[in-house]
C-alpha cells in the first residue's frame, strides 16, 4: 500500500469540493496524474487487484476530505473565497515551472505543442465568462432528481480528472452543487450513492481516453495538460479585493500556496 497516498488524497478531496479547482489539476501539481490515470484504466481491467495499492489509500484520502473538510471549505468559500482562491493560485503558479521540467518542455515541445497549448489555455480561460446559479437545494427527490444526480455524477467526475475543469464547477451548471453538498454534509445515502455511482462510472470512461493518449501521444498530452492548467489560473483568479485588509491577506495565503507549491515540487518531483 502507498500510504503516501492519503495525504495525496486528502488534499484533492478538499480541492473537489471547490469550484473552480480540479482534483486532475491538483494530481498534475501532485506528480502522480500520469500514475492516477493508469491505475484507474487498469482498475477496470484484468489486472484490477495490481492497482488497489495505489487507489486505496488515495481513495482513503479523498473520501476523508470530502466528508470531513466539506463543511470547513464551504464555510471558507462563503466567507473568504477570496483568499482561498488565491491560496490555489499560488499552489498552481508555483507548481508550473516544475511541470514544465517534467515534460522536459525546452528539449520537446516544438510549434505543434505550443499550438495545442495555447488552445488548451483558451478553452479553460472562457469557463470564467460563465457566472452559473448554485441553485436551491432539491427537497423533493424523484425518479428524475436520480438521473439527474447519476448524469451530474458522471459529467463532474468526467471534468474532475481534466485538468483545469472543475468537477464542481460543472455541478454549478448544472444546478445540482448545493444538492451535492448538503447530502453529503447531512449523510443523505441516497442521494450520495446515486452520485457516485455516476461519478464511477465517468472516471472510468475518461481515464480510457486519457490513458490511450498519455500512452501514444504523451508529449502533446501533455503539453494539453499544461494548457489546461495555466488556463485554470483565469478561472480561479477572483478579482482583486477592493477592501486593503482582505488584500493583505489574499497576498499572504497566495504566499501560502506558493510555498506549498515549493515544497511539493521538491518532494514529489525530485523524489
Amino acid at each position: 500500500m502507498e500510504w503516501k497516498n492519503i495525504y495525496r488524497g486528502l488534499i484533492m478531496g478538499a480541492s473537489d469540493v471547490i469550484p473552480g479547482v480540479s482534483g486532475g489539476t491538483i494530481a498534475v501539481l501532485l506528480g502522480i496524474y500520469d500514475r492516477l490515470i493508469a491505475a484507474i484504466n487498469g482498475f477496470v481491467s484484468k489486472d484490477w487487484k495490481k492497482q488497489l495499492g495505489f487507489l486505496i489509500p488515495l481513495g482513503v484520502g479523498i473520501v476523508t476530505a470530502i466528508f470531513l473538510l466539506a463543511n470547513v471549505i464551504e464555510w471558507l468559500f462563503e466567507h473568504y473565497p477570496g483568499p482561498t482562491q488565491f491560496f490555489f493560485l499560488g499552489l498552481i503558479l508555483g507548481v508550473l515551472p516544475y511541470l514544465f521540467h517534467k515534460a522536459d518542455a525546452k528539449h520537446t515541445f516544438k510549434l505543434k505543442q505550443f499550438v495545442f497549448l495555447i488552445i488548451a489555455v483558451i478553452l479553460v480561460a472562457s469557463l470564467a465568462f460563465f457566472n452559473p446559479n448554485e441553485g436551491a437545494v432539491i427537497e423533493n427527490i424523484t425518479g428524475s432528481t436520480y438521473i439527474l444526480l447519476f448524469f451530474s455524477g458522471f459529467i463532474a467526475s468526467s471534468a474532475m480528472i481534466v485538468p483545469g475543469i472543475s468537477g464542481s464547477f460543472m455541478l454549478l451548471l448544472i444546478g445540482v452543487y448545493s444538492t451535492i453538498i448538503s447530502a453529503i454534509s447531512n449523510l443523505q445515502f441516497d442521494i450520495i450513492a446515486v452520485t457516485g455511482v455516476g461519478i464511477v462510472i465517468g472516471l472510468a470512461v475518461m481515464s480510457k481516453i486519457i490513458h490511450y493518449f498519455l500512452t501514444n501521444h504523451y508529449t502533446g498530452t501533455f503539453a494539453i495538460i499544461i494548457g489546461l492548467v495555466i488556463g485554470s489560473i483565469f478561472v480561479v483568479f477572483p478579482g482583486w479585493p477592493m477592501d486593503i485588509p482582505l488584500l493583505l491577506l489574499s497576498v499572504v495565503t497566495f504566499a501560502a500556496g506558493l510555498f506549498v507549491a515549493y515544497i511539493l515540487g521538491k518532494v514529489e518531483y525530485q523524489e
